[in-house]
C-alpha cells in the first residue's frame, strides 16, 4: 500500500474528527442513560456489567484517540483515583478527555498523520486511518450498551433517528 498523500490524511482527519464529534455527542446521550441504581446489570453471566461496558467505551475510545495523537498506542488506564465513579462523573470524564484528545490529533501534521504507527502487534497503520477503528469500536460497544437501556428500566434515546422513547421531530 502507498503512503496516503498530505492533502488526503488532513482531509480524512478533518472529516472523522467532524464525525466523531457528533458520535462523541450520541455516545454521552447512551451513557448518561445508564440508571446509577442499575449499573451492575448484565443480560447474561458472560456479559459485562452497564457501569464495565460504559467504562470500556469511554476508556477505550479516550486511549485510541490519545494513541493517535501520541503516534503510539500505550492503552494506558488512569489511576484509580481519577477514574469516575458515577454514571455523571464518566460522562464528563469522556467529554472532557475527548475534546482534549481530539485537539491533539487536530494539532498533528499531515506527515505526523501518515506515520505508521503499530497497535500491539496486530495493526500497522498510518496514524489517522485509526480514527475510523476507533469510531467504530465506540459504535459498536455503544449499540451493545444501548441493548441493555430497556431492561434497566431506562429511556433510550435518539442514535441516528428517533427511538420509541425520543422520536425523531422534523425541523420546522
Amino acid at each position: 500500500m502507498s503512503a496516503p498523500t498530505p492533502d488526503f490524511v488532513l482531509g480524512y482527519r478533518a472529516m472523522m474528527l467532524d464525525g466523531l464529534a457528533r458520535e462523541v455527542e450520541i455516545t454521552k446521550k447512551v451513557l448518561a442513560a445508564v440508571p446509577e441504581e442499575k449499573r451492575d446489570y448484565r443480560p447474561d453471566p458472560h456479559a459485562r456489567t452497564a457501569w464495565e461496558l460504559a467504562w470500556h467505551i469511554a476508556n477505550t475510545d479516550v486511549q485510541f484517540m490519545d494513541g493517535i495523537a501520541d503516534l503510539k498506542f500505550t492503552m494506558a488506564n488512569p489511576a484509580e483515583a481519577d477514574k469516575p465513579k458515577t454514571v455523571a462523573e464518566l460522562v464528563d470524564w469522556y467529554d472532557r478527555n475527548m475534546r482534549r484528545g481530539a485537539d491533539g490529533v487536530r494539532a498533528l501534521s499531515a506527515e505526523q498523520l501518515a506515520t505508521s504507527v503499530n497497535f500491539m502487534g496486530a495493526f500497522d497503520l498510518p496514524a489517522a486511518f485509526y480514527l475510523a477503528f476507533l469510531n467504530n469500536h465506540s459504535i459498536h460497544h455503544r449499540g451493545e450498551l444501548a441493548t441493555y437501556l430497556r431492561p434497566m428500566g431506562s429511556k433510550v434515546p435518539s442514535i441516528y433517528g428517533g427511538s420509541y422513547d425520543e422520536p425523531f421531530e422534523a425541523a420546522a
